[in-house]
């Protein structure tokens, strides 16, 4: 691994270019902070120095902090592991210099790399270049004078929509904005930096301290308005987090007394966030995700991922579509079969309305989807199969079906193809019972709309190969996944540990709990909708499917409803037809549909569960611990059986695959900040008045019996550590 460091080579035309190398992305570790204090120091100090460019290694400018600080900080709780960057780098070093800077941007400039560039006296980007302050999505603020550079730079309408949504933009478009002066290619970067310094020296281009800017901020009323809009904004879009408000308030700061007092605002607003509860679990989910690519005896033995040049994919519908479009988008060419014409015609057209709606949206452009539609074809059998690498089945979840197909594309594939299946719920050993190719066959599955959602659960047997394995990791980062390996049961590890989740909201309403107050209590909780709506989106047939799957497969402690049967029963099937518990129509949000009492109704008089016939009365953190810790309990058995490699895995699913809130940390990290003893409690009292669905499981009773978290996957004498993977 190359060394952390900052080099400063002086040329004949007086400037000294100032380099970062902290590869992969030139991350500012505290040697790098130390190096470029120093460099700058040179810098000033030699007579033959008139200016400065600063840049970065290998086509990276600077990808920000090194977030193992924070880590690191939230470990000690010692706040002086914070280095001092906003006051004495970026204003003291470069900001107040007696000779200029300019940035040198390629590849990317986020967080802490932006505010860098922009305490520089001009930047200079190749067009494409990404640029950024993600830092609310970690739960901080930018320390460096993000806060008040880029409404200087760009307008604080822009500034606050960027920092709000952690939004990127491309160098191109940061120009029309003014955060960047000029664009340069690649070839060109440094030689037209060097220029665009020396100038700046000279006297013969302005020499602008970002700070003290004010002409793009408007008048006082203009900007009061525009942060008013702002909190809404934040009210609306993260409700139960502080960095927002947090960063709003910094800003406010320097439209008030002056960008150097909002600096120190910022500065001190981002070490209260530090240490917060929201913030310790967005970077504990930041560090989960990474280490999902390790992945014991596949990424440490030493095979490389085979090229995956074409997939082959079975069935149009909403997944197999999905799934198309995602492979597409990042140039891998897909052969999609369907059993009919009128069928392969509708994928086709899904597949171009996906495309088309990413457009829409602007996170693609058409001259892209020029590019990938002829990437695509549709076919009614098997004859071009033989030129496939991986075929992945997306039909129904119906065994036999899926068998059948599985013994089929074995004679239609080439020796060497995958066979993924992308079923959510059926055991892989079951769907491929009739082929020998048992080392070849894999779980790929997707989550709706797969084009969009992050998370590929990749489902191996104790058959499938290491190679099989790599090469679907691989395609899955390539595709712009996050793939998390898994091992093989029914539900595999985020289906599994969900399923007590509409179950025990089912059972809240055969209590008499009200349906619409359920799904506000688990939206207010964090949930992007709760888990009706969810079941209303989703479709009623996936439930109608699965719900036999989980019968078996967990006897005794599964919960029967007839909610969703009696639904359908009524001619409603959700979203689909318009018609489910909310009512659906073209461009309105959704609305409780009071109509649909009649049916909850009779759903009661059949479950007979109320206590004496009459209705439960239940606080609303009642009724979230009742729908959340039994799925806390069923992720106790997915980590006893060793499903997951670690307990962070199931974090990085729960968030990605179900959208558990991120600043909560996941599943499993959010039950520790419970307490395992908590919420064994909780459920042996369920356990006694409601039967065995809430009964504890021993790895969760073990633990709490020892105070131990339930993320420590290794305790002594446990007789419950069989992994299976």
């Amino acid at each position: 691994m190359a060394a952390v460091r900052v080099t400063m080579d002086v040329g004949s035309d007086a400037v000294a270019v100032i380099t970062i190398r902290n590869p992969p992305v030139n991350a500012l570790a505290l040697p790098i902070v130390a190096g470029l204090k120093e460099k700058y120091a040179e810098a000033m100090s030699r007579s033959d120095v008139k200016a400065i460019v600063l840049t970065g290694e290998g086509g990276k400018f600077c990808g920000g902090l090194d977030i193992n600080i924070f880590a690191a900080v939230q470990k000690t709780g010692d706040l002086s592991l914070l280095p001092d960057t906003s006051v004495e780098l970026v204003v003291n070093v470069i900001e107040d210099a007696p000779k200029p800077s300019v940035a040198a941007i390629q590849g990317l400039a986020l967080g802490g790399g932006l505010e860098l560039a922009m305490g520089c006296h001009a930047r200079v980007s190749t067009p494409e270049a990404q640029l950024a302050l993600p830092e609310l999505a970690l739960g901080v603020v930018p320390g460096m004078g993000g806060t008040q550079r880029l409404p200087r730079l760009v307008g604080l309408p822009k500034a606050i929509e960027m920092l709000l949504l952690s939004k990127s933009i491309i160098a191109k478009e940061g120009k029309e904005y003014g955060l960047v002066d000029a664009i340069a290619s690649p070839e060109d970067l440094l030689k037209t930096s060097r220029l665009w310094a020396l100038e700046i020296a000279e006297q013969r281009k302005p020499w602008i301290i970002s700070l003290h800017r004010t002409d793009r901020l408007g008048s006082l009323s203009e900007a009061f308005e525009t942060l008013t809009a702002g909190r809404q904004q934040a009210k609306r879009i993260a409700p139960n987090v502080p960095q927002h408000k947090a960063c709003l308030d910094a800003i406010e700061e320097g439209i008030n007394f002056g960008g150097y007092a909002g600096l120190l605002k910022e500065a001190k607003v981002s070490k209260e966030l530090i240490c917060s509860s929201t913030t310790k679990g967005l970077i504990h989910v930041f560090f989960a995700q990474r280490a999902t690519s390790k992945v014991p005896n596949v990424t440490d033995v030493g095979i490389r991922p085979r090229k995956i040049k074409r997939v082959a994919i079975i069935g149009g519908g909403l997944m197999g579509s999905g799934i198309a479009t995602s492979l597409i988008l990042n140039n891998t060419p897909v052969i999609l079969k369907e059993i009919d014409s009128n069928l392969l015609q509708k994928g086709l057209k899904m597949i171009e309305a996906n495309l088309q709606s990413l457009v829409k949206k602007g996170s693609f452009t058409i001259e892209k989807m020029n590019k990938a539609l002829p990437l695509l074809t549709g076919v009614l059998d098997y004859s071009e199969f033989k030129n496939v690498d991986m075929v992945i089945e997306a039909v129904v979840e119906k065994v036999s079906l899926k068998q059948s197909i599985f013994a089929e594309i074995e004679k239609a594939c080439p020796p060497h193809c995958i066979f993924a299946t992308n079923t959510s719920t059926i055991d892989l050993h079951i769907v491929g019972e009739k082929t020998h190719s048992q080392d070849r066959i894999i779980g790929a599955h997707f989550f709706s709309p797969a084009h969009v959602m992050p998370l590929l659960e990749i489902v191996r047997t104790d058959k499938t190969s290491p190679q099989v394995i790599l090469d679907l990791m691989t395609v899955g980062k390539t595709i712009k996944k996050v793939p998390v390996v898994v091992g093989n049961c029914t539900g595999f590890a985020v289906n599994r540990t969900f399923f007590p989740y509409t179950q025990a909201a089912q059972f809240l309403v055969n209590l008499g709990v009200d349906l619409f107050r359920i799904d506000r209590v688990v939206s207010s909780f964090g949930m992007p909708m709760g888990p009706f709506q969810l079941q209303d989106v989703s479709g009623y047939e996936v439930a109608l499917a699965v719900k036999d799957f989980f019968a078996s497969s967990f006897r005794g402690r599964t919960l029967e409803s007839e909610l969703v049967g009696l639904m359908v029963k009524h001619g409603r099937n959700g979203k689909n037809n318009g018609k489910g518990y909310y009512i659906y129509e073209r461009g309105q949000n959704p609305k409780p549909d009071s109509s649909v009492q009649p049916i909850i109704e009779e759903c009661r008089r059949r479950a007979n569960v109320m206590p004496g016939g009459k209705p439960v009365t239940l606080s609303d953190q009642e009724v979230l611990e009742m729908i959340f810790f039994p799925v806390v309990n069923e992720a106790c058995r997915v980590l006893a059986e060793g499903v997951v490699i670690q307990a962070s895995d199931l974090d990085v699913a729960s968030v990605l695959g179900m959208s558990f809130p991120n600043y909560r940390g996941g599943i499993v990290y959010w039950a520790d900040s419970v307490g395992s003893s908590s919420i064994y409690e909780k459920l042996n009292k369920w356990t006694e008045l409601y039967g065995n669905f809430f009964k504890p499981s021993p790895y969760l009773e073990e633990r709490a019996m020892k105070g131990l978290p339930l993320s420590m996957l290794h305790v002594a004498e446990s007789p419950q550590m069989k992994a299976r993977m």
